[in-house]
């Protein structure tokens, strides 16, 4: 990358330099907004004495910052205008300076990119061993929540969950209902149901139930993805069972 700003065709710059008082001398200083202006040349200049454009070197020439016409001038001539071309040097961008305060937000489109849209940009994970028992129907926080932080508001969120459940079957099947918050909107939705099953009452069982979801946030903010979890029938389930079984909470942010 060798140059960032305006098209090279619009390189051009020129200003007025500030006014110049004439009297009985050929010097005058060349002033823009009172600070010593050095143009690079006489032909740099473009000079207007009594409404007649100058001729540089004949009529004028430049040494440092000052002016000097062929003969002296009066109080009576006028200099209408002096106008100054100014040189642009262009900079090259140091490699790595570029950083993304510098960047407008959503600025970056994919046909910009190597193609690394589509990506994971982080993953948080969690996980809990606290025993959970349940004898009914009301949802409850099973422990097991995480917080993150998106990097855009076009990420999504895919999520997953690995919950361990235990039944105690009382001559009726065992089942459980979970659902997923972000803060406090419900984001999964229909509560699904995971049926325990087992051919004689009052027997026992365990198992291990996965679960995914994707979701789009629209948020840069900090938020946090919880499980809740209710029985069916009021049957007796318990989650992670003595503490020594874990559920867990994978969260990923896939880049748009």
């Amino acid at each position: 990358m060798a140059y960032i700003g305006k098209g090279i065709e619009n390189l051009a710059s020129r200003t007025v330099l500030d006014s110049i008082t004439t009297s009985a001398t050929a010097t005058y200083n060349l002033l823009l907004n009172s600070v010593a202006f050095v143009p690079s040349s006489a032909e740099s200049l473009t000079v207007s004495l009594n409404g007649v454009i100058q001729k540089p070197q004949s009529s004028y020439t430049v040494s440092g910052s000052t002016i000097v016409f062929d003969s002296a001038l009066t109080s009576s001539d006028s200099i209408d205008f002096i106008l100054a071309e100014r040189a642009i040097t262009l900079t090259t961008v140091g490699s790595g300076s570029v950083g993304t305060s510098q960047l407008a937000d959503d600025a970056v489109t994919y046909a910009k990119t190597d193609g690394s849209f589509g990506k994971i940009g982080q993953v948080l994970h969690t996980t809990t061993s606290t025993q959970v028992a349940l004898t009914s129907s009301a949802y409850t926080d099973l422990g097991l929540q995480q917080a993150i932080t998106p990097s855009s508001t076009s990420s999504k969120i895919l999520i997953f969950a690995n919950i361990h459940s235990q039944y105690q079957d009382s001559g009726q099947n065992s089942a459980y209902t979970m659902k997923m918050l972000r803060d406090s909107t419900q984001v999964y939705t229909g509560g699904q149901l995971y049926e325990i099953t087992s051919e004689t009452a009052n027997a026992t069982g365990q198992q291990k139930d996965s679960w995914t979801f994707f979701d789009s946030p629209s948020s840069t903010s900090a938020i946090t993805y919880k499980v809740q979890v209710s029985t069916f029938n009021n049957s007796d389930v318990t989650f992670q069972r003595g503490g020594f079984f874990q559920s867990e909470l994978l969260l990923m942010e896939v880049l748009a």
